[in-house]
């Protein structure tokens, strides 16, 4: 249910325990994917009336996780998640590449994303209606659900939606409402929230830990602390179904091996240059395209590729700083 350092937070039918995994565990494992997540389940012994020990992570229908720096691996969000709810604030400069960003998160092992355009009160719904038509016309067959914990609006329809025996997990930045929202649809206020801070208009990571919360219809939902970055790891598989549309373009691009950046007879460039297809998603493609490259690659092709790139800088400063001396 939640996930603390060296300890976690269990739950059976009856009580709830503090945790921990046993030192077989610790030294077996391979990487962060090898310890309980939030959303996992898990074989228990328990020890008394308020501890237990986790024995073995039973095997998981899907993993929420992203690159957690170039050198660190992956990050487990949460696990045996059925819907991820992408929360943004309207407020505030929402990005729809970010947004691609998360769905390819999603994708990678069959997560449905949604969208929750959240703090709906502070415009008005001709703006609102702009946003939504924006996303409508850039993502297709994706679920917006407008929301406002002020007005209520849309809670009922996010209320809805989330259904018994399923588990959804809320994803966002910080003071995008993600707390708030859950608070709403749990009905008591137990999660700490706070205001975006009015020097630097962001959020504070008011939620510190990834927690479990049971709603009264059977739904469950995963609060977990705001994202500043969201790196996408090494499968490709997220990318190509997030990007569809542009993966059906390139089966009748020239070369098989095109990479859709300069090649003659690509059907992906002649798309872009025709308007049938985004600029902008054809861009945040190669962005992330290369971003799932490179993370896929061992830590010996990055070094190498990090050297190769650091010599062309090198030898770049050295070209123009003869060029300046003359100049001036």
């Amino acid at each position: 249910m939640a996930e603390y350092k060296g300890a976690y937070i269990v739950r059976d039918s009856n009580n709830e325990y503090v945790a921990k995994i046993t030192g077989k565990q610790m030294f077996n494992a391979l990487s962060r994917e090898d310890y309980p997540a939030v959303g996992d389940w898990v074989v228990v012994e328990t020890v008394d009336n308020d501890r237990a020990v986790i024995h073995k992570i039973l095997p998981r229908r899907t993993i929420l996780k992203k690159q957690y720096g170039s050198k660190q691996g992956t990050q487990v969000i949460a696990a045996n998640i059925d819907v991820a709810f992408i929360v943004e604030s309207i407020d505030r400069a929402y990005n729809l590449n970010r947004f691609e960003r998360y769905f390819v998160l999603a994708s990678e092992d069959n997560i449905k994303p949604a969208i929750v355009l959240n703090k709906t009160d502070l415009i008005s719904q001709t703006e609102l209606n702009l946003k939504i038509n924006q996303i409508k016309n850039r993502f297709n067959n994706i679920d917006v659900i407008p929301t406002s914990t002020i007005t209520k609006k849309g809670l009922d329809e996010l209320s809805t939606i989330i259904i018994k025996g399923k588990t959804y997990c809320f994803l966002g930045s910080s003071g995008v409402g993600k707390s708030s929202l859950i608070n709403k649809l749990i009905g008591e206020n137990l999660i700490k929230t706070s205001a975006i801070s009015l020097s630097t208009g962001k959020g504070k990571h008011t939620t510190s830990n990834r927690k479990m919360y049971f709603l009264d219809n059977g739904g469950i939902i995963i609060d977990n602390p705001g994202m500043r970055g969201v790196g996408v790891t090494d499968s490709g598989d997220g990318i190509e179904e997030v990007f569809d549309e542009i993966v059906s373009l390139s089966e009748n691009c020239k070369f098989k091996d095109c990479t859709h950046s300069n090649e003659p007879g690509c059907a992906v460039l002649s798309a872009m240059k025709t308007n049938k297809l985004d600029k902008n998603k054809y861009s945040n493609y190669i962005k992330l395209r290369k971003e799932a490259e490179y993370n896929s690659m061992t830590e010996f092709e990055k070094r190498r590729k990090d050297r190769k790139f650091g010599k062309f800088i090198k030898k770049s400063l050295a070209i123009i700083k003869p060029a300046k001396s003359y100049e001036g």
